[in-house]
């Protein structure tokens, strides 16, 4: 089968699933995207488009992200065209949604299957939008907010079908769409992922062999949406009562999702104006590659996740999959994975003291919880291994094709 994959980031959530398909010498793979990076995927063939302008800077706010993936799916269009000159015709086009580079595709390619990818629909009430009252939305927002899904809904439109990562992120686009979602989860690599009982954490630039008590945070950015805030309130009260206890903190010094902190550009610079923290103790390691990043994973003492009700971040399920303890937040995306007591703990995302308690709870009697290790893992391995779900992915991309044989 001919598949086209079309993503802004190469090579996104296709990072697996393109080359696994490329692989089988029946099967030709071809990847649109924008990122000019020369990064390639094994057997898949990379081809760029790129819009012809940005969206016009004096058009309505509300209508500017629409404007922009129109220019995405005409780029796109026109890609596909110069592709069906050169003599590729898809079965079946695999597009990330929201971004307009599936909008027009059928247009070039009205044979071709459609399976879209949907990752998050905006709602202004009940998920992550008003979740924090410290960021309250005003009616132009919630005008805004629904004016933005305009070109996922020209998608769900669209598609023959659709793919969702997790129930919780299928829950928020509307229902009357919901039988063309199936969910189904990338999948982590559990092989990959794995715990290493009393590892010690060792990085080029960062030695902590000598830690027992390691905390650990991970997310793209340091923002509110991941809850960068209350984490760093709640270690500030955890080194005061655990003098030898080490904090890694990984990801950028920037805001991956959601508002700028109040007259900051940074969150970290305006938490450590506000907190007090001994940083000798607390290391920002940055960005890592897979291989530092799992040596984090594999030595932490306890993994904090806090998020808004939003996507639910990979870095969860790889924490699961290396057996780390996590406190999780409250909220329903990780819910739908963390029971709290049995793979795992919850707390109140708002609640810093509590987030603190349960830190010290687990670092004081670290036996105490190692069967929630044990069942994260399995958690993972039972609904989320990438080795049982790619062959499902790949079946489910095969149908499709099948419908245009």
């Amino acid at each position: 089968m001919n598949v086209l994959f079309l993503h802004n980031n190469f090579p996104g959530q296709y990072l697996h699933i393109a080359p696994a398909i490329a692989r089988d010498p029946n099967n030709v793979v071809v990847f649109g995207t924008k990122n000019t990076d020369p990064t390639q995927l094994e057997g898949v063939h990379k081809v760029n488009f790129a819009p012809a302008r940005e969206a016009s800077p004096n058009i309505h706010h509300y209508v500017r992200p629409y404007e922009n993936a129109v220019l995405h799916g005409q780029a796109v269009y026109r890609l596909g065209e110069q592709l069906k000159a050169a003599g590729f015709i898809p079965d079946v086009v695999c597009a990330h949604s929201g971004w307009g580079v599936g909008m027009f595709i059928k247009d070039t390619f009205p044979q071709a299957s459609l399976l879209s990818y949907f990752e998050w629909f905006g709602q202004p009430q009940g998920a992550d939008l008003d979740f924090d009252p410290a960021f309250p939305l005003s009616a132009d927002d919630v005008l805004r907010i629904h004016a933005s899904n305009a070109a996922l809904l020209m998608d769900l439109y669209r598609c023959d079908h659709g793919i969702s990562p997790t129930v919780w992120q299928r829950s928020q686009f509307p229902r009357e769409f919901h039988s063309k979602i199936t969910v189904l989860h990338d999948g982590v690599d559990t092989d990959y992922f794995h715990p290493i009982p009393g590892a010690k954490l060792v990085l080029p630039n960062l030695d902590l062999a000598h830690v027992e008590e390691l905390v650990t945070f991970v997310a793209r950015g340091m923002d509110s949406y991941r809850g960068f805030p209350q984490f760093i309130q709640a270690i500030a009260l955890v080194l005061k009562q655990r003098p030898h206890c080490h904090v890694v903190i990984v990801g950028s010094d920037r805001v991956a999702y959601g508002p700028p902190p109040p007259g900051h550009e940074s969150y970290k610079s305006w938490m450590l104006e506000r907190v007090s923290l001994d940083l000798s103790r607390v290391h920002f390691v940055g960005l890592l590659n897979y291989g530092h990043y799992k040596k984090v994973l594999q030595a932490s003492s306890v993994h904090v996740y806090l998020t808004r009700p939003f996507v639910l971040s990979w870095s969860l399920m790889e924490a699961m999959s290396s057996g780390c303890l996590i406190l999780g937040s409250k909220t329903p995306p990780v819910q739908e994975v963390i029971e709290h007591g049995v793979n795992g703990l919850l707390v109140d995302f708002f609640d810093v003291e509590a987030i603190a308690s349960q830190i010290e709870a687990v670092l004081t009697h670290p036996t105490s919880y190692q069967e929630l290790r044990v069942n994260a893992r399995k958690t993972i391995c039972d609904r989320y291994a990438r080795s049982m779900l790619l062959p499902k992915q790949i079946e489910l991309i095969k149908s499709f094709a099948d419908l245009r044989a």
